[in-house]
């Protein structure tokens, strides 16, 4: 059984099938509106999300098929102690696929050594957001023209930004592509990642604190908010949230075709005013992201019936 785990789970030339079935659904929408008829997705999540889930529930309606699910622990049997892999093993009867998201790092993993559908991980603590990076890659290709050499800012929290670190994993793969690391020092990139991907790899990539040092750079910049679910005490947050904030007065900095991203939700880390310049796809980007999932449910479920 297939599940999508990582977005090192895809080969290159996996991932831009995947990501040319993207462009096609997005084209047209009509020739996929039935395509998975009598299917149903499971939405397993633990821990809130907006963007997320519903983009998963509108890929799947969109597709002609039909959502289940819970959209918080305190809605599942999880509030009376049922595993992952249990509650995997049961959805299993229900469901067809099965999205899930966790805020233990591993969870989706467990999930879907149980399971006898394909799971795909939603987001599983401060370790991946697979399907945010296959958003972000459709994004980026679809804007750009390409995923080769260009650099690329990374933004805020690259500490515990999950998305962060799953884009990292996967645009090391393409050639002449240089990163910008832009955190105050509490918040970098933690040492496997620089040490496991960035070093041992030989990516090209420069720390700074100041965004307004690396803006002249880049060709893309990719903002995070800082996560209060994932400090330890509200003092440090507090003290870190609003430590960068792009304003339309930054951006004079930048280049003029410049893309700017964020996984969302923003706190304060965009102004509004940057919302109407055309270099903010961040709300383009939301919609691809239904692009993408629905390509990912595709490629799963063909998968899953020539197991069967």
């Amino acid at each position: 059984m297939r599940h999508l785990m990582s977005p090192m789970d895809l080969s290159v030339e996996e991932l831009d099938e995947l990501l040319d079935l993207a462009n096609d659904i997005e084209k047209n929408p009509q020739k996929y509106a039935h395509a998975c008829e009598g299917k149903k997705l499971a939405t397993c999540f633990y821990e809130p999300s907006t963007r997320t889930r519903l983009s998963f529930e509108a890929a799947m309606l969109n597709l002609g098929g039909q959502i289940l699910g819970f959209s918080s622990a305190d809605s599942s049997s999880a509030a009376k102690g049922e595993s992952v892999a249990d509650t995997l093993s049961v959805i299993s009867c229900y469901a067809d696929i099965c999205a899930i998201r966790h805020p233990k790092e591993g969870a989706p993993l467990v999930a879907s050594s149980r399971s006898k559908i394909p799971v795909i991980n939603a987001g599983d603590g401060g370790h991946q957001h697979p399907t945010q990076t296959l958003t972000d890659l459709l994004t980026i290709r679809s804007l750009k023209g390409r995923l080769s050499n260009m650099t690329i800012g990374l933004c805020g929290d690259l500490k515990f930004g999950r998305t962060v670190h799953s884009l990292i994993n996967a645009l090391i793969r393409y050639e002449g592509v240089k990163f910008v690391l832009i955190s105050p020092d509490e918040l970098k990139v933690p040492d496997y990642v620089k040490n496991d991907v960035l070093l041992e790899n030989n990516i090209d990539f420069e720390e700074v604190i100041r965004l307004e040092d690396a803006l002249p750079k880049l060709d893309i910049l990719y903002m995070t908010r800082v996560q209060r679910e994932r400090f330890f005490n509200e003092e440090d947050y507090i003290r870190m949230k609003d430590f960068y904030i792009l304003t339309k007065s930054k951006l004079r900095l930048a280049r003029k075709d410049m893309l700017i991203l964020h996984p969302l939700p923003r706190v304060n880390e965009i102004s509004v005013d940057v919302d109407d310049d055309p270099r903010a796809v961040y709300f383009k980007q939301a919609q691809y992201g239904v692009y993408v999932r629905m390509a990912l449910i595709l490629t799963l479920l063909k998968e899953a019936e020539k197991d069967a």
